[in-house]
């Protein structure tokens, strides 16, 4: 990696326009033809720097209630119940986990009863008793502003908001 691609990782995370062609904006900002921008971000993705480029809204200022939700299911269903959760567009995020509630994911929804009617489908499909899902609403927020040092490919340290 070189410094242009130092400084397109940081302008990319720091200083990405709202503009109708935000990629010619940025190249111009560093000095380089757009093509060699986009291919050097192409690159990027490729090779896994960059994982995902795209907007984060803060739904809860939006009106969407979010929750944490995790399920216990058998191992050897593990990977339906895992196809099946990710096959609503409310989840967000979901992962595995080492722990007695192996299937772990977040929900964004239209609302609290979309939250709970979710939940009760996903239970009924799995076969799950009431115990096996667990819906963990947020108490407290802690946000971390997760940017990384272009220089080290470290965090560069957080903000608490």
């Amino acid at each position: 990696m070189d410094d242009l691609d130092r400084r397109i990782l940081h302008a990319l995370q720091h200083d990405f326009p709202l503009e109708e062609h935000p990629y010619e904006v940025i190249a111009a900002g560093l000095g380089s033809p757009a093509e060699r921008l986009i291919e050097r971000v192409r690159r990027l993705l490729d090779d896994g720097v960059i994982r995902r480029i795209g907007v984060s809204f803060d739904s809860r200022k939006l009106g969407f209630p979010s929750t944490l939700c995790a399920v216990r299911v058998a191992a050897e269903r593990v990977e339906r119940a895992a196809e099946f959760i990710g096959r609503y567009p409310e989840v967000t995020h979901s992962y595995l986990r080492d722990h007695p509630f192996n299937i772990w994911f977040t929900l964004i929804t239209s609302s609290q009863e979309r939250i709970t009617e979710i939940l009760q489908e996903i239970a009924a499909a799995l076969d799950l008793a009431p115990a096996d899902v667990l819906n963990l609403p947020m108490k407290t927020v802690f946000k971390l502003d997760a940017r990384f040092d272009a220089q080290t490919l470290r965090p560069a340290g957080g903000d608490s908001r």
